[in-house]
């Protein structure tokens, strides 16, 4: 049986590998093109944002890449949740969050 503290740590790790993996060029690509749609809009959720940037080029090896800058832009105070939203995309996951600037 995973213990939830199993279950953060092997996140965690799931997340750094996506994020090494992607590398530094996509996540600042990407950190930049968060902010930007925020920019323009007083709140939008993740998936949208995802999917802006995909349609532009901002693509990794791995959508799950789009993750960690999420994470790194909330940890360092600059995106907010706004709030949750029904998915568009994936299976048997759950709600989507909507994200505003800081």
């Amino acid at each position: 049986m995973t213990t939830l503290f199993d279950w953060q740590a092997e996140r965690d790790l799931a997340l750094e590998t996506v994020e090494r993996n992607a590398g530094e060029d996509f996540a600042a690509e990407a950190r930049g093109h968060v902010l930007a749609c925020l920019r323009g809009t007083e709140q939008m959720s993740g998936e949208e944002i995802v999917s802006v940037g995909e349609s532009v080029g901002i693509r990794a090896h791995d959508a799950r890449a789009w993750g960690p800058v999420f994470g790194w832009l909330s940890r360092k105070k600059l995106i907010v949740k706004a709030g949750f939203c029904q998915r568009l995309k994936g299976h048997g996951t759950a709600g989507g969050i909507v994200w505003r600037l800081a």
